[in-house]
């Protein structure tokens, strides 16, 4: 069976946590790179990538790579690539996005048009016709230029892969899916063990760690470009690649995965979000203040993305907030400027709290994601760790305070406890 190069675009910081996911579906990795991984996989691994993987923001097919300084250059590389090997006739294709860094062709609508002339002229040699009816299957192209070194791939994935298709009922100040389960991935929780987040919004941390507990893959539930692409991908694949997905789920699991928040119409949608994924029953969503936070086991786990800036206005239970990732720019007064005395005070004393009620409790690990740089001292913290997380535009954190771990009893050959 033909073998790809397939690439797999991530937040930056997430690129071990996704090297270790395509390792564990079965695929050998051929580069690591900032935001990305490429693996070798054949047709069979595109769909499972789709349908399996929890961090990464797409499958891309990659056609192939070349230098280019101008823009004759970049038409003839274009040109150069073998795109009646993927393409059919009929096929409506396109190049969806271009993006430049420290390369001289910066354009990205310069660089569309270009690519777009340059397959439809190698189209044009291959198939012996002039115009291309495109009524068939889409094949968006997604290019890279990184210091004049052009990568061209289709997009097999389509909508993120972070839009796991549950997220219907939405509160303000999101964090992305596939960001909320690379977090868990990088820390010591493991299905089973207690987990809390007090700033829940509309659930996608306790979400994402009952997915993995009961090990339901995060797009058997969605629909994906290459679905359509059968001169590649034989239906079959789809099915399955599915069926496989739900042989591996196991809802009997036992877990203590809990949300809270503050507002009220957050759990409702909390609530209806994990009855849409399918794990309602494995998670306890209470509306509760930080200032409630408490537990009677040790070894717990908070991991959070606690209010900041603008987002105050959400966890007041109104006006305007914004996730985790968005752009700087899509802001009013950017993401974490805090413009008067009293959300000055109300995220000092909520960031007060967290630490407070993390103190009070018995052996346990927390992870907080913000846009603070001076979250330690608001916590009343030393972080083990700060750990840069670029979503997008945006520089978040990620600090680490871990516990100590569970002493499990071990036994000698004698059966004594060692």
């Amino acid at each position: 069976m033909h073998e790809f190069e397939l690439i797999a675009p991530c937040h930056f910081g997430m690129e071990s946590v996704l090297k270790n996911e395509i390792y564990d579906i079965g695929y050998e990795i051929s580069s690591v790179e900032d935001g990305r991984v490429t693996f070798i996989g054949d047709a069979e691994a595109i769909v499972r990538a789709n349908i399996m993987l929890r961090t990464a923001e797409r499958i891309l097919l990659k056609v192939g790579s070349f230098h280019a300084e101008t823009f004759e250059e970049l038409f003839q590389g274009t040109k150069a690539l073998a795109w009646e090997d993927y393409l059919p006739k009929n096929a409506k294709f396109w190049v969806t996005k271009a993006a430049s860094v420290k390369s001289r062709l910066f354009s990205p609508s310069d660089i569309q048009s270009v690519m777009k002339k340059a397959m439809v002229a190698r189209m044009s040699q291959k198939y012996h016709i002039e115009q291309f009816p495109e009524d068939g299957a889409s094949y968006p192209v997604r290019v890279v230029l990184k210091k004049d070194e052009v990568t061209a791939a289709i997009d097999t994935t389509g909508e993120s892969l972070h839009k796991r298709g549950y997220r219907k009922a939405l509160v303000k100040a999101p964090i992305a899916e596939n960001l909320a389960a690379g977090l868990l991935m990088l820390t010591p929780w493991r299905p089973g063990r207690i987990l809390v987040d007090p700033f829940c919004g509309s659930g996608t941390f306790p979400i994402e760690a009952a997915m993995i507990s009961a090990n339901i893959a995060p797009g058997m539930h969605r629909h994906f470009t290459s679905e359509t692409w059968t001169n590649l991908i034989p239906e079959t694949y789809w099915d399955d690649a599915r069926e496989e997905a739900r042989e591996a789920i196991d809802l009997s699991c036992d877990t203590d995965i809990q949300g809270y928040d503050i507002d009220p119409a957050a759990i409702a949608a909390a609530r209806e979000n994990a009855r849409l994924a399918g794990v309602e029953k494995l998670i306890h969503f209470q509306v509760r203040p930080v200032q409630a936070l408490s537990h009677p086991k040790k070894y717990g786990f908070i991991i959070t993305n606690p209010p900041y800036g603008e987002r105050l206005r959400s966890s007041r239970g109104g006006g305007t907030a914004y996730p985790v990732g968005a752009h700087p720019s899509d802001f009013s007064d950017g993401a974490g400027d805090l413009t008067d005395a009293e959300s000055k005070e109300e995220l000092a004393a909520i960031y007060k709290a967290l630490g407070d009620r993390y103190k009070a409790l018995d052996a346990w690990s927390m992870y907080v994601i913000t846009a603070l740089e001076d979250a330690e001292k608001r916590l009343g913290l030393k972080a083990a760790k700060n750990r840069k997380i670029y979503n997008g535009m945006l520089k978040t954190y990620f600090y680490m305070f871990p516990g100590p771990k569970p002493a499990f009893p071990k036994k000698d050959d004698n059966r004594k406890t060692v």
